[in-house]
């Protein structure tokens, strides 16, 4: 069963308008969201869950494999189908900010998915 952590870090504030639970059909559906982006060697059942953003039609996981770091999975909903668009994976700190920022953006992901997304890894 995959590790859940549900606790927002204080410096995730801008996450507060964003849907950041990670109920059980979510964490089924993104376990092999994610093993299928990492490749073959990860099954679902390897996927540990961090933390859940959702905006609209984009989402990101943060969330580690056995053959990852910890990284964050970006997607986009289309047609109903969840499409993987990119993985952050690092650590970062608070002047990273605006690359972060710029990063996510640059993807398509919405400003505050954006925003939570640099809250939750400057956070760690």
């Amino acid at each position: 069963m995959p590790f859940l952590l549900t606790a927002l870090p204080a410096a995730a504030q801008g996450c507060l308008d964003l849907d950041t639970a990670l109920t059980a059909p979510k964490t089924q559906e993104y376990s092999v969201l994610i093993a299928e982006a990492v490749g073959d060697e990860v099954q679902p059942a390897d996927v540990d869950f961090w933390k859940y953003m959702e905006s609209g039609d984009w989402s990101a996981v943060y969330a580690a494999t056995p053959m990852s770091d910890p990284g964050v999975f970006f997607f986009e909903s289309a047609n109903g189908n969840k499409e993987f668009k990119d993985v952050w994976g690092g650590m970062a700190e608070e002047s990273d900010r605006p690359d972060l920022l710029s990063w996510a953006e640059d993807l398509g992901a919405p400003s505050d998915l954006a925003q939570c997304f640099a809250d939750v890894l400057i956070g760690e």
